[in-house]
């Protein structure tokens, strides 16, 4: 900006008083809430904005939420503004562009910096999250913390216990006793947590199908052993030309050893699917 450096995000103010003029700044900035800006050389990620909304945010403000899940690798949608938490204060941080919610049991232990950052921890998170989402998405945010090992279930646990009364947290420990580092993927958590919750025989995860050696020549991500019944999730990565020939192979391995194949794709995303299909393989199987 005609040799003034402002670095990649900056206010109306830092950059007049530093003698950019209204025209540089409108030609450069790209705007993100009343007088703030991310310079049109950064790449606008979530952690880019979040850094300059960091700006003029609260010192203990801490990023939370949906943007707190996003920056900590959890399947979830993106909220429509930048999420944060705070204590309670006479006058909450309000702008455009800008969610802010209230925490009163906050505590500095609930907060952690990473990348520069002021995050909620991610036990804080699912918590926080608790309220917002259905049980189903929660346990998906909850498996992908745990499989990255970002928390631990004591971790949860612990948060949990702190938060007698809190908004969601019934439906957070019922949630947390689901978890599972062993779901690899959202829609894996979804199934799971479908199967879970129906009246069906409780699932086994990660299921080793064995030969008649007693030798592990496959895996499934959901199954039954007993019955010898597996249900896979093929996401678009099991159409790449290699994978789909480790499929063909596994599947007629595990065929050739007695086992009946769900397979599932994003299609097939939907409760009553999910639970009947695998209701009637158990009957046809022996179940009852």
């Amino acid at each position: 900006m005609d040799g003034v450096e402002l670095g990649p995000s900056y206010t109306w103010d830092e950059a007049r008083d530093r003698g950019v003029s209204r025209r540089q700044i409108a030609h450069d900035g790209i705007r993100l809430g009343r007088g703030l800006y991310l310079s049109s050389a950064v790449e606008p990620t979530l952690a880019e904005r979040c850094a300059a909304w960091a700006r003029v945010l609260p010192r203990d403000a801490a990023f939370g939420l949906t943007t707190a899940a996003q920056l900590w690798g959890a399947p979830v949608a993106p909220a429509r503004s930048v999420q944060a938490v705070v204590t309670p204060r006479s006058v909450l941080p309000q702008r455009r562009g800008l969610q802010v919610l209230v925490r009163k049991d906050l505590t500095t232990a609930d907060v952690v910096e990473t990348a520069g950052l002021r995050l909620t921890t991610p036990a804080q998170t699912f918590l926080d999250l608790s309220a917002r989402l259905p049980p189903q998405e929660l346990v998906a945010v909850g498996d992908s913390l745990l499989r990255a090992g970002l928390a631990a279930r004591e971790d949860i646990d612990e948060r949990l216990a702190r938060a007698l009364g809190a908004r969601g947290v019934i439906r957070a420990r019922e949630c947390t006793a689901l978890l599972s580092p062993l779901s690899m993927s959202r829609p894996e958590s979804l199934i799971r947590y479908w199967l879970t919750s129906s009246a069906l025989p409780e699932p086994e995860l990660q299921v080793a199908i064995r030969d008649r050696w007693g030798v592990a020549v496959a895996h499934a991500d959901i199954g039954w052993s007993r019955w010898k019944v597996a249900v896979e999730y093929e996401g678009r990565q099991h159409a790449e030309r290699e994978q789909f020939g480790r499929d063909i192979d596994r599947y007629s391995l595990m065929a050739a050893d007695g086992w009946l194949t769900l397979r599932f794709a994003a299609r097939h995303l939907q409760e009553c699917t999910v639970v009947d299909r695998a209701r009637r393989a158990l009957l046809s199987r022996g179940w009852h």
